[in-house]
């Protein structure tokens, strides 16, 4: 499995809007976005299975929205109303796990650099 390379990070206001994108190439049946602030465990924002079935945390429903193109290798997650507590960096994984460990999103994989999401009042 090659590192993910995660872009589309950068500084917005709250209300505001942003797409990450991530390349990742290798196992991708299972792929997921996850954050993670200073001195907190990482946490599984969203992820998606093969079979297109997806899982949100619940501080992010209707507001995020993952998915991937398939033909560009690339997966994206669309952040819109975004809040202050959203402000972490954020990276993408994909990993070989069950459908239901997938949706769980307690899992991890090969990590990339992540990409620096700041909102602010």
């Amino acid at each position: 499995q090659v590192q993910p390379v995660e872009s589309g990070g950068g500084s917005v206001q709250a209300g505001g809007s942003l797409r990450l994108s991530c390349v990742v190439s290798g196992y991708t049946d299972c792929m997921g976005w996850f954050r993670q602030v200073p001195g907190k465990e990482r946490e599984g924002v969203a992820a998606l299975y093969v079979d297109g079935t997806v899982s949100y945390a619940d501080s992010v429903k209707g507001r995020f929205t993952i998915s991937k193109d398939n033909a560009k290798n690339t997966l994206y997650l669309q952040m819109n109303d975004l809040k202050l507590d959203d402000t972490a960096v954020y990276y993408c994984a994909a990993a070989p796990v069950t459908r239901i460990t997938c949706l769980w999103r307690r899992w991890g994989g090969p990590w990339g650099q992540g990409t620096q999401v700041t909102v602010s009042s």
